[in-house]
C-alpha cells in the first residue's frame, strides 16, 4: 500500500505511538462516526454507534458490514486522541462529539 493510500493514525490509550492504515476505510468510517454521535453528553454506547453507523459505510469498503468493529474502534480512539470527540466515563462507556 502506498503512503497516499495510508493515514497515519492515533490511539489516546498509547499517547505519542501512530499506526498506519487504510486511507478509504477510515474516512468512510470517520464520516459514518460524525454523522452519527450526537454534539453532547451523554451520547452514544460503542454499541449504539456500531448499529449507527452501519448504514452510512459504503458497500464496497465495508460488504455486510465486515470488519466494521474494528474500524470503529481505531477510528474512536484516534478521534479522541485528537480531542475531536470525547468518552463519558459510564458503564457502558459512551461517546459524544466534542
Amino acid at each position: 500500500m502506498s503512503d497516499a493510500e495510508t493515514i497515519e493514525i492515533l490511539n489516546v490509550i498509547q499517547p505519542g505511538r501512530t499506526y498506519r492504515a487504510n486511507r478509504a476505510k477510515y474516512d468512510a468510517m470517520k464520516t459514518a462516526v460524525l454523522k452519527v454521535l450526537p454534539k453532547s453528553a451523554p451520547g452514544l454506547t460503542v454499541e449504539e454507534l456500531g448499529k449507527g453507523v452501519l448504514p452510512h459505510l459504503p458497500e464496497k469498503l465495508f460488504p455486510g458490514g465486515a470488519t466494521s468493529g474494528w474500524w470503529i474502534k481505531a477510528v474512536q480512539l484516534d478521534l479522541e486522541a485528537r480531542s475531536v470527540i470525547a468518552r463519558v466515563k459510564t458503564k457502558p462507556l459512551r461517546l459524544h462529539k466534542v
